[in-house]
């Protein structure tokens, strides 16, 4: 269970009191579940209706196709939220995983649930669907972010056009990298050690500096 500080920043209960908070979560019949690093917290494939929502920790949702290429297609921290209902769909080749970073404490809720009408027409009830709604559209945002990444030819282009997205989040040329270098070349679906020889390049080119993970663009 979220403590009142966290669950003020977390975008699915966003603006709901936490006594209404915790009448939800028992209303909900919400399952928490504790999680060590590398674990599977969810499966695609697996039946089910839940919605989970990341209440502490690091996890990623992790496409794998037939020939066992992992690509990254999301992050998830504090108040990230992933299940069928949400987001992506795949073939029936591929596996779509959500994966733990670093030991994560996740709260599970079946999603009939959260749709259903309350029979008391609870403010925070609506507000809850709201927030539901609104998640939806980031995640639609943030996979429109990503095709057009993964629409550049080159690995140049690739990391460039993520680099320029990051950079007007952030309204700064310098930036942090949300993940690891590694977990980059997932992301942008490429060869690791072909990133970092691109990278090097753009460095000694003067077109970026970094330092660990964060980024300076300069031009």
């Amino acid at each position: 269970m979220l403590t009142p500080e966290e669950l003020k920043n977390s975008p699915l209960f966003q603006d709901i009191g936490y006594e209404n908070y915790r009448q939800m979560l028992a209303c909900f019949q919400a399952v928490p579940k504790s999680y060590r690093p590398e674990e599977v917290i969810y499966d695609f494939s697996d039946p089910g209706g839940s919605v989970g929502v990341v209440e502490r920790g690091e996890a990623s949702l992790i496409r794998i196709d037939e020939e066992g290429v992992a690509t990254v297609l999301e992050e998830l921290g504090p108040g990230g939220v992933f299940g069928k209902s949400l987001a992506f769909s795949t073939s029936g080749r591929d596996s779509l995983q959500v994966i733990c970073r670093t030991a994560c404490e996740v709260v599970f809720i079946d999603y009939p649930h959260i749709l259903k009408r309350c029979e008391r027409a609870c403010t925070h009830h609506s507000l809850l669907v709201q927030n539901m709604l609104r998640l939806i559209s980031d995640k639609a945002q943030a996979l429109s972010e990503r095709v057009d990444v993964l629409s550049r030819r080159s690995i140049r282009e690739k990391l460039l056009c993520y680099f320029h997205q990051l950079a007007e989040k952030a309204g700064s040329n310098t930036f942090q990298l949300p993940f690891s270098l590694s977990m980059l070349a997932d992301y942008i679906a490429t060869d690791r050690s072909a990133m970092m020889r691109e990278l090097k390049r753009l460095k000694e080119e003067g077109v970026l500096r970094s330092e660990g993970r964060r980024i300076t663009l300069c031009s």
